[in-house]
């Protein structure tokens, strides 16, 4: 097993850089599992210390757990085909490429959209959801990796339209409940906001985020909507529950086919450019000892979720790295995860 000392350690080293005030992290190698919390909620001497049990906003990690995988779940019981039309479901979109736009296409992040949801965040919930059903693209479906959260949203409502219930709910019913996950939610309530860490002093709402989605557009969308993109809040033990699913099909939930699926590249044709269906492929995130079928997911917030099948390896970071302001670029986080990737999966040291 990984040197547990040696990893705390070295998240004790990005804590003093100041890359996050603290973290959970837990790995699964070949079925045996372990987890390390350090630092705080925030930078301060009295704040609440990190434990495995703590929650965190997994941010963009949503769009893998429990999102696309939902899909697949879809896929596998032939309640979605992955040629299916996106307006067989969602006859509500009249963006572009209306006709052409299929499930696998939100899959595989092919959608190359005209506008920026960062800069629609001041719009009303409604008018917001309203630009992305009525989106302009600049290129065909497929012919393009865009990674967006708009995507997710839309590939969030086909789901509640194909499965008839809210998205949060789809997730508990499918997945939550049935693994155990039973810290896990897109929407804590007060007695479970104080155990969420804060993401950032954030000037545009004005106050501390705790507890709430940090994503804005996903924030105003929860008004009126569960949105595919962000909002789920979870811990390292029950990721870890997620990630064993998959690693040793605990449940039956998928076929080896669509798990395979997972870490296999679904966009040969397009030059430089890797993805699995559902998710992250191969990135450099995934640390310098990955494998080509190294698949995974991250958060702006600072989460990941790394799997390697080959290794029958998963690991689950969680920490506040937008805290208590966002950073330039996603450098030193990823250097976090790719090197707590190493420490796990491979001998480097």
């Amino acid at each position: 097993m990984p040197d547990k000392n040696a990893i705390k350690n070295y998240l004790n080293s990005a804590i003093e850089r100041g890359i996050f005030s603290g973290c959970a992290l837990g790995w699964v190698v070949n079925g045996e599992e372990s987890t390390v919390a350090a630092g705080r909620y925030t930078y301060d001497d009295d704040a609440p210390a990190i434990t495995e049990n703590t929650l965190f906003d997994c941010a963009s990690v949503t769009k893998a757990i429990p999102v696309s995988t939902l899909a697949l779940w879809m896929i596998d019981r032939k309640k979605l085909d992955a040629g299916g039309r996106f307006i067989d479901f969602v006859p509500e979109y009249r963006g572009s490429f209306r006709d052409e736009m299929r499930v696998k296409h939100l899959l595989t992040h092919t959608l190359d959209f005209d506008f920026r949801l960062s800069e629609c965040k001041g719009f009303a919930p409604e008018k917001l959801l309203d630009s992305i059903l009525s989106v302009k693209m600049k290129s065909a479906p497929g012919e393009k990796f865009c990674y967006a959260n708009a995507t997710s949203i839309l590939l969030g409502i086909l789901l509640e339209k194909a499965g008839g219930k809210p998205l949060h709910v789809l997730a508990k019913e499918i997945f939550f409940d049935p693994l155990g996950m039973n810290d896990t939610t897109f929407f804590p309530d007060d007695a479970v906001i104080p155990n969420c860490v804060p993401t950032e002093i954030d000037s545009w709402r004005g106050r501390a985020v705790q507890g709430e989605v940090h994503d804005e557009s996903a924030w105003t969308l929860q008004k009126i909507m569960t949105p595919g993109s962000a909002g789920l809040f979870s811990t390292v033990p029950d990721l870890l529950k997620f990630i064993r699913m998959l690693l040793d099909g605990r449940g039956s939930f998928f076929s080896e086919e669509t798990i395979k699926s997972m870490y296999t590249n679904q966009i040969p044709h397009i030059k430089n450019q890797r993805t699995g269906l559902g998710w992250e492929l191969d990135q450099e995130y995934m640390g310098a000892g990955r494998t080509a079928s190294t698949f995974g997911k991250t958060g702006f917030t600072g989460c990941s979720v790394i799997i390697d099948k080959t290794r029958n390896t998963g690991i689950a970071l969680l920490s506040n790295y937008t805290w208590p302001a966002r950073k330039p670029n996603r450098d030193p986080i990823n250097e976090i995860r790719g090197r707590v990737a190493d420490f796990i999966c491979t001998d480097t040291k």
